[in-house]
């Protein structure tokens, strides 16, 4: 994993998109003290008018290892058990998790607490700027494709914008990441297809006032043609979701509160008392995956590199699971800590993980408006199976909830490798704040010789011991995952280990 970059080359990053996806990826890189630009088209005000309402246990991990999820904690409502299909419920204070719920809170609230820790770690914003072009520079050797994060390929990216007076600027990185969304400017620049097709048309928006709170935190349903969503803003207002199969028209065709009325009704057996709408819209739900997740030094993270169906609220989760996959990965290769190779694990670990997204919440939306006989029979088949049978309802749990999911491991690696590993008590306390800054965690038996952490390490790397007897030594990367491990390993192992992945060779000290 070690590597050097040439002096010549920039050592900076450009983040195009300030959601959720870029705000923690730029934070993320500027924690570890890598120099990032956020580019944002939009001016310098966030929305309440999101699509996303829930965090997932996995993200709220995620966002406990940036030291930001207590606050969403307070913020937010938690939600214990998931309903599907009507018939269906699904525990979740079961997870294997220090966040054992669902937590409804709008994605606004996620971009505040975002956003402040961004600024905080010095990340430079640009708002009203707008991507025109993404020009990559080749070095010596290049194939000229442009393809491939290692090797002697692209050495530097610029990127042409627009700025809010109608002037242009060239702004040039070591790398760019397109968080950009579906529209992604970045992808079109480098000629990425964006593959798949619309789902659901005239899916209707709107933000109202209830004269009934829905007995339930979040309330969905689908009967017959119709189905509707309703979740809390927590300032008085509510987000109606709804679709009606038979009500095909363009996103563009005007809609009134009588429309969004009558399909909450059918969907709901009443309509709350909603009034006083503040915004509607209509949109469509895509099902869409990039085929790659970066060319040359140009990454795509989250609804830039795919987008699927509201079902299971995964699109924000999924997002930010990707920033933190790749946020290590980029400050440990401009750090000269690895070798730029290792960028090419971001595509190989998430792009199959944004295809089982889009499987799942496709899944879920079509057996919830299932209509035909077979399909309602498979309904009531699958309902069954999850119900009575615990490894496939773990299976369910772990895919909406992105426990479950694993990164593919070398060969003849520890069983361990790839996993996602929970919030463990540890010598030194919790795992999750272990990895706070960015670090590994490197997790050994209690009272074996463990290596020194040097001054050219102790940033990047925790030692803890477990608390019970356990005699794995396990060294946990920054985004939560297990990089290496093994049983009863020597410190030669130890060492080795740690040199591949944090590029410094340790020494070994007495246990204390």
């Amino acid at each position: 994993m070690n590597g050097k970059h040439d002096d010549n080359t920039p050592r900076d990053v450009i983040v195009v998109g300030a959601g959720p996806t870029g705000l923690l990826l730029a934070g993320d890189l500027a924690a570890a003290g890598v120099p990032v630009t956020l580019v944002e088209k939009r001016e310098h005000r966030i929305s309440n008018l999101s699509r996303a309402f829930v965090a997932h246990a996995r993200t709220l991990e995620q966002l406990d290892a940036r030291g930001v999820a207590d606050a969403l904690e307070a913020k937010g409502r938690p939600l214990h058990r998931i309903a599907l299909f009507g018939h269906l419920s699904v525990r979740l204070d079961t997870l294997p998790s220090r966040f054992n719920h669902l937590l409804v809170i709008p994605q606004y609230e996620v971009e505040k607490v975002l956003e402040r820790r961004a600024v905080e770690a010095g990340v430079r914003f640009r708002y009203e700027t707008e991507v025109t072009a993404v020009e990559q520079t080749e070095g010596p050797g290049a194939d000229g494709n442009g393809h491939g994060a290692g090797g002697a390929h692209a050495v530097a990216v610029a990127v042409d914008v627009r700025t809010a007076d109608g002037g242009t600027d060239r702004l040039t990185a070591a790398y760019v990441v397109g968080t950009d969304g579906h529209r992604s400017a970045v992808r079109e620049a480098v000629g990425l297809p964006f593959p798949g097709r619309s789902v659901i048309r005239s899916v209707v928006l709107a933000d109202v006032r209830l004269d009934e709170q829905p007995e339930e935190v979040l309330t969905a349903n689908a009967v017959g043609d119709a189905f509707a969503f309703i979740a809390p803003f927590g300032d008085g207002y509510h987000r109606i979701i709804g679709w009606h199969r038979e009500r095909d028209v363009p996103d563009g065709e005007p809609l009134d509160l009588d429309e969004v009325r009558e399909i909450t009704r059918l969907a709901l057996g009443r309509d709350y008392g909603m009034r006083d709408a503040r915004w509607m819209s209509r949109f469509h739900c895509d099902e869409r995956q990039a085929p790659a997740y970066h060319v040359g030094r140009v990454f795509l993270a989250g609804d830039a590199a795919h987008v699927h169906t509201p079902a299971g609220g995964q699109g924000m989760n999924t997002g930010l699971q990707d920033a933190a996959n790749l946020g290590w990965k980029l400050a440990a290769v401009l750090g000269g800590h690895a070798d730029p190779a290792l960028l090419d694990s971001y595509e190989a670990e998430r792009h199959p993980v944004g295809r089982a997204v889009l499987r799942s919440s496709g899944g879920i939306v079509r057996l919830a408006m299932a209509k035909s006989p077979w399909m309602l029979a498979l309904r009531t088949a699958l309902t069954t199976v999850v119900t009575h049978v615990p490894p496939a309802r773990t299976r369910v749990i772990g895919q909406i909830t992105g426990i479950g999911y694993r990164y593919p491991a070398p060969r003849g690696a520890h069983r361990l490798v790839g996993t996602r590993v929970p919030d463990v008590a540890l010598s030194t306390g919790r795992l999750y704040a272990s990895l706070r800054g960015g670090r590994f965690v490197l997790i050994g038996p209690r009272g074996a010789d463990r290596p020194a952490v040097l001054d050219a390490r102790e940033d990047r790397l925790a030692v803890a011991a477990w608390t019970s007897d356990r005699r794995t030594t396990v060294l946990v990367r920054p985004d939560g995952y297990v990089a290496w491990a093994a049983e009863g390993a020597d410190g030669a192992a130890v060492e080795a280990a740690l040199g591949e992945w944090l590029g410094t060779a340790a020494q070994r000290l007495p246990s204390g």
